[in-house]
């Protein structure tokens, strides 16, 4: 059997070019904008306008997808996302940039839901754990890459611009020369929020949270490092350290989730979040020293989200996480495309400090909200924690997934996903599930029919004491009489 590797390589070459240059040209418009003396509002603005095109995408995509098919809808895709990527170059009107970034996020959605489809259908089942790291692993490797890069161009001319039309012009190569055969179209998968924001409000506020911090983070954090006298050589290795502190910190983090309840986990990742931000956000810290509090809070903020998924897949049924993946990632874009507005108008009122600062008021309300909620389904969660132990998914902080995360999770049902996702007729059920299902309603009849005989019985055995003791009074007035 060839290795997942081997057979994927093309499919993770691509996803490895397309994030490189994804994570250039974040770093280097944030770093444009301070330079050029750009209010933050518009640099968080041109952040909020990515992750929400990631939303819209998601919508997009699977249209895009059943009407012309998966190579032609990621070079459509890619062709968009390069031309809008290098418009960039050609105008400093920043209304224009806006939506440049929101055609870049759109284009980027599509292109991730034709790889993570594919790799999700021609996936081994016994190689899904495997191929499901390698993709992220890649992505994360990606966006440290881009970062890397663009210490080389400490001018920030149009060069690293240049560099990122030539990424998104690559990854086009690898995928159309595949020898792989096309997956099947898929449906867009069922949006349920109330009802998971009822199951399960813990993870979900996380990942809401989680989404705000992390956009606040990839969109403003050039601009505050640059504000404390980095150059940009410095500022790339100020992200590079944080992403990779991500990447490091995500097989321990499951490993201890599986030991420790992932409820008190996130209570405690949070508050100690809260005061690490703080610190950095109040101290004038420099040199290594910044390097250090910076890779802490990757390990930190960049775990919140995969354990808040954990948590979540933990308390529901297999059945429903496709729906929930498309919630989570629906409620994580919220979030990112909400929160660097927010601290972007933050950081234009009261200083580049107030990134940080913001961040530490959303981990003290994420706390007290999980603390709450902790408390009232204190008994609840009890009874969830004995059930199964290794939920944890390697997830990157950025929002490199789309609504197949789940449908390419090894822990979800293949023939689940088939009835759900792709052109087939859900009313065609599997055997088996018919034959449990009635399986069940036939000990729930019986159940039912021995809760009426108990009644019975114990009906009759009523009336039979309350006729002893009719027939034991009379005969005792007999007596007197």
């Amino acid at each position: 059997m060839s290795s997942p590797f081997r057979s994927f390589s093309s499919l993770f070459s691509t996803t490895l070019i397309m994030v490189l240059g994804a994570g250039l040209l974040t770093t280097y418009l944030g770093l444009s904008l301070a330079r050029d003396g750009v209010a933050q509002l518009w640099i968080g603005a041109m952040m909020s306008a990515y992750y929400f095109g990631l939303v819209v995408g998601s919508k997009v995509g699977h249209r895009l997808i059943a009407r012309v098919g998966h190579i032609r809808t990621f070079v459509a895709s890619a062709g968009i996302v390069t031309a809008s990527a290098l418009g960039h170059a050609l105008t400093d009107v920043l209304e224009i940039w806006l939506v440049l970034r929101l055609i870049v996020g759109t284009g980027m959605m599509c292109q991730y839901m034709v790889l993570e489809s594919w790799l999700n259908e021609q996936a081994e089942s016994n190689q899904r754990g495997t191929v499901f790291a390698g993709y992220m692993i890649v992505s994360y490797l990606g966006m440290i890459g881009g970062q890397t890069l663009l210490s080389f161009f400490p001018e920030l001319g149009l060069q690293p611009l240049l560099l990122v039309g030539i990424c998104y012009a690559l990854c086009i190569v690898p995928i159309a020369l595949t020898r792989r055969i096309h997956p099947q179209p898929l449906h867009p998968a069922p949006l349920k929020i109330l009802t998971f924001w009822r199951k399960v409000p813990q993870s979900l506020t996380t990942i809401l949270i989680a989404g705000g911090i992390s956009g606040s983070f990839y969109g403003l954090a050039p601009a505050f490092a640059a504000g404390t006298g980095l150059s940009n050589a410095e500022v790339a290795t100020f992200m590079s350290v944080t992403i990779l502190a991500g990447l490091l910190s995500q097989w321990p983090m499951g490993k201890l989730s599986d030991r420790i309840p992932r409820s008190r986990l996130l209570r405690f990742n949070s508050a100690v979040l809260g005061l690490l931000v703080l610190t950095i956000s109040l101290l004038p810290l420099t040199g290594w020293i910044l390097l250090l509090m910076t890779f802490c809070f990757g390990i930190l903020a960049f775990t919140l989200y995969p354990l808040a998924t954990a948590l979540a897949n933990q308390n529901i049924e297999q059945n429903e996480r496709v729906a929930l993946s498309a919630t989570i990632l629906l409620t994580f874009g919220i979030g990112a495309t909400l929160g660097p507005l927010l601290a972007s108008f933050l950081m234009q009122l009261l200083g580049n400090t107030m990134l940080y600062l913001y961040m530490a008021v959303c981990c003290l309300i994420l706390f007290l909200r999980l603390t709450q909620v902790n408390y009232n389904q204190k008994i609840a969660k009890k009874l969830l924690a004995q059930q199964q132990s290794s939920d944890y998914q390697v997830a990157s902080g950025d929002l490199v997934s789309s609504p197949l995360g789940a449908a390419l999770d090894p822990r979800v049902d293949e023939e689940l996903v088939q009835q759900q996702m792709r052109d087939e007729p859900s009313s065609e059920l599997d055997p088996s599930t018919t034959a449990q299902a009635e399986t069940k309603d036939t000990v729930q009849s019986n159940a039912d029919q021995s809760f009426e005989h108990v009644e019975h019985v114990e009906h009759v055995e009523h009336v039979e004491h309350e006729n002893d003791t009719a027939a034991k009074t009379s005969s005792h007035t007999t007596k007197e009489t």
